[in-house]
């Protein structure tokens, strides 16, 4: 069927089904769109002048499509318009769906894609038609429900008015509300599904999302964290279709509560940078923002630049928004070049016309007779490939298995009559598996060959791929279901895996998850392998992840009632062969995503061997028995602080007697005082104690001292509070200079302390310059 049963249907479920009055419905058509118009008026019976011609920028699909293009397949709209009634919009008497006065709300379309365009309004018929139909389900809940807005219905109207309530706001800011309501439930959803905060792909989008609700909540007067509590409500509103959320509702929380936190500290920092901007140009007599320090704010702070600009108008200077728009695309070309595969395996294709498809044989064998295909030396095919020399070869099967989902690939031999060939990583191209490596004997020709894999390589890949699913596992169990894969490196006896979390685990929480993968382990689990359909392999509870891409048919790896996951690569047979389990380390890799180190087999049994070599030498240089060595060492530690006590406060005394001689070494500037001075191979515990003392003898400082001790140079920035009062903060020093006299560290207005990164010959110089400046200008 075509045009007359798909408007028939249409109409049939907005007038039968949806029981809308027929009186309250009006049609648009593309105006050279006879058929439709005649389908409307003398099958379904819609007055005439309740039938509005468009032209093809309203009722052409893509919109001007005839004159613009693109190029394909397109085709004429018809819409469906429900009438709010005269009394709405601009009550032209001759209102229609034509005027955008808000009276006429559509609520369906149907797009008949029924040509191909070729060039400007030349349009060929397509063979096979196609029709694409359908409505906003909120949008006709707000019809139905008899509302003004989508924000209106039953499940957005009680978090509107929620915000609202926080906000202390009416009706005059309900276009920022809606938008708040909006970026929050799009992000709770995005992160019920896995996908976190952060400055990569889909994460990057939720972050903009949050940075987004909570620069308009500081628009409206809201300066502390409040938009995670929206989760509840979502949670309660949702819970029926989605009560995945409301199960997660905890962590979806504490996921925008830190990403709030964190952008509304980003705020503060950048709105101090810019007002220190500002008056820079003031001073220079500049009236323009310039768009490098706009770029800067946005690029280094997060800083939006709607915001730069509001603060520059208040200050009566102009912002090169033009320019700052030029230096963005520029970013993004260059972010898009640096993506560009040139030279790499995925590139190979194009200059070869890489058309094999090899079959893979290597889940149950790890020798084959293979048949040699191409051969391939620095780009371009070759009949052989000579003894020395580094080169692919494709082969028609293969047992090899090749670098993905993680897993590094197998490594082995290629022997042939002629020669061998050592094969040192394996990728697939499209349906094409290409062993790169090197003729270690004679030469390779196009031929019948042996292959074999490495089988003990194999084995400690299999070990801690299957040890990967085992500690995922663990991690739902024990953090919550919330944690989903992000990334991971399957090597030998070794993995990596990167994960959603919203903190670091705790030294408990580490253990709580080695232990239940041991657990799992000496269980002595069947690991089973099924290949299926991703809808059988979803109904069965697998876990899917959104980096992966998957065909109809899945391989899905099965550990009794714990793990179901799809996965292409290579596993035990029995969770008891993974060996120890044993964490290394956990660590960040950015916010929200989380990454534990570990190892199994013999890895894990040399690291408790090599372990145990270094426990025994301590045992030996402290003269004590395994069973004493924590006692020993807490005694030894006492001991070293008593002693590192007693350095300290002799070296107090000494600079007690040098007080008046450092004194002199302040400086003034504009009336106010300053002192910069270095304690040389002085620990840095001495630097607040020489503050003290600094500050009963001279009441209005502005003060930066130094440690240098080994390699290590501390520093405190120190502010008396006379000059807290003038507007001189050692918090707005550090944020301003850190980057010109390689500083880190932190604190508060009065104080701040940290480490300096670089010191050479013409820190000091550089630091009495930059305290002058920034004292100056207050």
């Amino acid at each position: 069927y075509f045009k007359k049963e798909s408007i028939e249907f249409a109409w049939e479920f907005l007038t039968k089904e949806l029981n809308l009055k027929e009186k309250d419905l009006w049609v648009s058509v593309y105006k050279d769109d006879e058929i439709s118009f005649k389908i409307w008026k003398h099958s379904i019976g819609v007055a005439e002048n309740k039938i509005v011609k468009l032209d093809e920028e309203k009722n052409f699909w893509p919109s001007n499509a005839p004159l613009l293009g693109p190029n394909g397949p397109c085709g004429p709209c018809s819409e469906i318009f429900f009438d709010k009634g005269k009394e709405k919009g601009c009550r032209n008497k001759n209102c229609n769906p034509s005027c955008e006065c808000g009276r006429f709300v559509e609520i369906w379309n149907l797009v008949f894609t029924q040509f191909n365009r070729v060039d400007k309004n030349k349009l060929e018929p397509l063979p096979q038609k196609n029709i694409d139909t359908g409505m906003g389900l909120e949008r006709m809940a707000s019809v139905l429900q008899g509302k003004e807005s989508n924000f209106e219905i039953d499940i957005l109207y009680p978090v509107v008015e929620f915000v609202k309530e926080i906000l202390k706001k009416g009706d005059l800011d309900l276009e920022l509300i809606y938008a708040i309501v909006d970026h929050i439930r799009a992000v709770t959803f995005a992160i019920n599904d896995g996908v976190f905060p952060s400055n990569e792909e889909r994460g990057y989008v939720v972050r903009k999302l949050v940075r987004s609700a909570v620069w308009k909540a500081n628009i409206l007067g809201k300066k502390e964290p409040f938009l995670y509590r929206l989760v509840d409500l979502y949670a309660e509103l949702m819970k029926n279709p989605y009560p995945e959320i409301d199960k997660n509702k905890s962590d979806i929380s504490k996921v925008i509560k830190e990403e709030e936190k964190r952008f509304l500290s980003t705020l503060e920092e950048g709105k101090k940078q810019i007002v220190e901007i500002i008056k820079e140009c003031k001073e220079d007599k500049k009236s323009t923002l310039s768009a490098q320090r706009l770029f800067r704010l946005y690029d280094t702070f997060g800083f939006p630049v709607e915001l730069s600009k509001e603060i520059a108008d208040k200050y009566g200077l102009e912002v090169d928004i033009e320019g700052f728009k030029k230096l963005l695309e520029e970013q993004k070309e260059l972010s898009r070049k640096k993506s560009m595969f040139e030279e790499s395996i995925f590139s190979l294709g194009d200059k070869i016309n890489l058309k094999e498809r090899s079959e893979f044989i290597g889940y149950s064998d790890f020798e084959a007779k293979s048949k040699i295909l191409r051969l391939i030396k620095n780009n371009k095919e070759v009949e052989e490939i000579k003894e020395g020399d580094e080169g692919i070869v494709i082969l028609d099967k293969t047992p090899f298995y090749p670098e993905g989902g993680g897993q590094l690939s197998d490594k082995g031999w290629i022997e042939t009559r002629q020669g061998k060939f050592f094969v040192e990583e394996v990728f697939k191209a499209e349906e094409t598996i290409l062993h790169r490596g090197k003729v270690i004997e004679g030469k390779i020709i196009k031929e019948e060959a042996k292959t074999s894999i490495d089988q003990e390589r194999r084995k400690a890949l299999k070990r801690a791929h299957t040890a990967t699913h085992l500690l995922q596992a663990a991690l739902r169990e024990i953090l919550g279901t919330h944690i989903r894969q992000q990334g991971s490196l399957v090597d030998e006896d070794r993995l990596r895996f990167d994960f959603t979390h919203f903190k670091g685990l705790s030294e408990e929480e580490l253990e709580r998850v080695e232990d239940l993968v041991n657990d799992f382990v000496l269980r002595a689990d069947k690991v089973e392998k099924k290949v299926t359909t991703l809808e059988e392999a979803k109904k069965e509870g697998a876990l899917a992840f959104f980096k992966e891409k998957y065909q109809d048919k899945v391989r899905l790896v099965s550990i009794s009632f714990y793990s179901k996951e799809l996965c292409g690569g290579t596993h035990l047979e029995n969770t008891s062969l993974v060996g120890l389990f044993l964490i290394i380390s956990e660590s960040s890799v950015s916010s929200g995503i989380r990454r534990i180190e570990a190892l199994v087999g013999r890895k894990s049994y040399q690291y408790l061997k090599n372990l145990n070599k270094d426990y025994k030498k301590i045992c030996s240089f402290l003269k004590t028995k395994p069973f004493y060595v924590k006692e020993n060492i807490e005694k030894l530690n006492d001991e070293l602080k008593k002693e590192k006590q007693r350095v300290i406060n002799l070296e107090k005394q000494l600079i007690s007697l040098k007080i008046e001689e450092i004194i002199k070494e302040k400086k003034e500037i504009n009336g106010k005082n300053y002192l910069i001075y270095e304690l040389k191979e002085k620990q840095k515990e001495l630097l607040l104690w020489l503050w003290d003392l600094l500050k009963i003898r001279i009441t209005s400082l502005f003060i930066f001292l130094v440690s240098s001790y080994k390699k290590e140079n501390n520093f405190i920035c120190v502010a008396s509070s006379d000059l807290i009062k003038e507007g001189i903060s050692a918090k707005d020093f550090l944020s301003l200079y850190k980057d010109k006299l390689f500083l880190r560290g932190g604190g508060r207005e009065n104080l701040v302390q940290g480490v300096i990164i670089k010191k050479d010959n013409t820190f000091f110089e550089r630091l009495d310059n930059c305290i002058k400046e920034f004292l100056k200008r207050k």
